[in-house]
């Protein structure tokens, strides 16, 4: 039974007596949750779809109406991105939902970068200006129709129109392709797509749709196993075929953590902190001391500190509470011994180059004379140059948002340089992004495609669809009123197709910040 029929089913419901006087109350609460399912486009799954097949949309979606679903009055909600995963069409559902929370008498705080939310609140407070160091300031507070100048103000700016992300002067063009034929793993219904190689194409459509199902359960995995001839098995398709020789790799880039250890950080996994290393153990005073590479590592023996074992921190497990996490007072958090920390370059030690931020560090070592010092800052580089360069180069992967975690990804990539022809495959990478930072993942993108890849987005964000060379767009709807290929083209081409939702809110953004469709 689906969402929506079992509310009907509920609404329906004639008890009498004691039965109707027991129930009324589980019933009350039963028929909140389904309404709010609904509410938010979530009609059509069936109460017993497994939680593991759900989109990332579907599942903040649910996580939403658990949490709303109660209907309270007078309370404090704080809801943290929830349009992530979401169409257009959706965040209209979900705006509506926040602002009937907000009519009962309730205080609705969201901490959001979409710009359709944005526009839909009765305040801004926006913390800036720049991330990390350079942040921390609230550089405005107010409504977006206030005359207030807010010159230190990304997010008014971009909303006032005073910056954009520009389309591209021209689409590329494209002849080559890889093409599935007869997909129909879960509600994909037998559908032909072609995917355009050397180019960046995005598919997109209503949450649920198939977006994920086709790209990362089918494409990816069909094209693994043809590469190296093992692999997951890929969901249900006739055919894989087109220049399947020009491709020689793909990687699919998503949201999961860059390693589970807490000793994991964006140095160790771009390669800079060996770079790093090596320039500490050529200093003077680790030759007199016989210190290795090896003594500056905090997951070896040698020079981290044996007490925390290199954490910095020290655990203390409670049988029966949240365990306790305090600073070690062997070395006080610098996670190294003191002759360790003796050695210095250019007066920093190891734990004050790990506290740097990458836009630090970068400056800080290439402004050294040392050729290792200039190649662990063009290590570095790849990191500023995907937008992040105010987090630190010993922060621990952990504390790093998914949005953060797929960027280290790509700078991964970016700083390999591999001239093999390879397909990077990104789940919805604008996830916590504000524009600025989408502007500049857009350029990261541009510079994978010129040299000689090739880019498959799977996304919503109005302003990466409107920038795609390709667009596949999979509806109409969600669940079993989706799973078909809805329109295909560039832009220009989606934006004139009226039966696309996505067309449809493609035209009205655009329209909204007086951008025309190049020709």
């Amino acid at each position: 039974m689906s969402v929506a029929d079992a509310k009907n089913w509920f609404l329906s419901l004639d008890l009498e007596g004691a039965e109707k006087e027991i129930a009324s109350r589980l019933l009350s609460e039963i028929n909140s949750r389904l309404d709010f399912l609904v509410r938010v486009g979530l009609g059509y799954l069936t109460l017993d779809r497994m939680s593991n097949s759900l989109s990332g949309g579907e599942s903040q979606r649910i996580n939403l109406a658990t949490s709303l679903g109660s209907s309270l009055v007078g309370s404090l909600y704080v809801l943290d991105e929830p349009s992530i995963g979401l169409h257009q069409r959706d965040t209209d559902r979900l705006i509506s939902v926040l602002r009937s929370l907000q009519q009962l008498g309730n205080t609705v705080v969201v901490v959001e970068h979409d710009e359709d939310i944005m526009r839909a609140a009765d305040m801004i407070i926006d913390v800036g200006p720049d991330a990390g160091r350079l942040g921390g300031e609230i550089v405005f507070q107010g409504k977006i129709t206030d005359d207030a100048v807010a010159d230190k103000s990304y997010t008014l700016k971009y909303l006032r129109h005073q910056l954009a992300i520009r389309l591209p002067s021209k689409r590329r063009k494209w002849s080559s392709f890889i093409s599935l034929e007869g997909v129909r793993e879960h509600n994909l219904k037998n559908v032909d797509v072609r995917f355009p190689l050397g180019v960046m194409t995005v598919v997109t459509g209503v949450s649920g749709s198939g977006k994920s199902t086709l790209v990362r359960d089918v494409l990816y995995k069909a094209l693994v196993r043809h590469l190296d001839g093992s692999g997951d098995a890929p969901g249900a398709f006739r055919s894989l075929s087109g220049d399947l020789k020009r491709i020689k790799a793909v990687e699919f880039i998503d949201q999961n953590p860059i390693g589970k250890s807490s000793r994991s950080n964006p140095a160790t996994y771009i390669k800079a902190y060996d770079e790093i290393r090596a320039l500490f153990a050529d200093q003077q005073a680790s030759r007199q001391m016989g210190f290795t590479p090896a003594f500056f590592s905090f997951n070896t023996e040698g020079g981290r500190c044996e007490e925390c074992k290199g954490e910095g921190t020290i655990t203390i497990e409670m049988q029966f509470m949240a365990d306790i996490t305090i600073e070690c007072e062997a070395c006080h958090g610098h996670r190294f011994k003191p002759d360790v920390l003796d050695v210095r370059y250019r007066g920093k030690n190891i734990y004050d180059v790990l506290d740097m931020t990458v836009d630090q560090a970068i400056e800080f070592f290439s402004e050294g004379d040392e050729a290792a010092a200039h190649r662990v800052a063009r290590r570095l580089l790849p990191l500023q140059q995907v937008g992040l360069g105010y987090i630190k180069l010993g922060q621990s992967s952990s504390t790093l948002s998914g949005g953060e975690n797929q960027r280290v990804k790509l700078a991964g990539f970016l700083s390999q340089e591999r001239a093999q022809p390879t397909m990077f495959i990104f789940d919805e990478p604008t996830t916590g992004l504000h524009f600025h930072d989408i502007n500049v993942l857009m350029d990261s993108f541009n510079r994978l495609i010129s040299n000689g890849h090739t880019v498959i987005i799977i996304e919503h964000n109005m302003d990466v669809i409107k920038c795609a060379d390709h667009v596949i767009d999979i509806g109409p709807e969600g669940g079993d009123a989706g799973g078909m290929i809805v329109a295909t083209g560039t832009p220009e081409q989606i934006a004139a197709c009226d039966q696309s939702h996505t067309g449809r809110y493609l035209r009205r953004y655009l329209a909204n910040c007086g951008t025309e469709m190049p020709n």
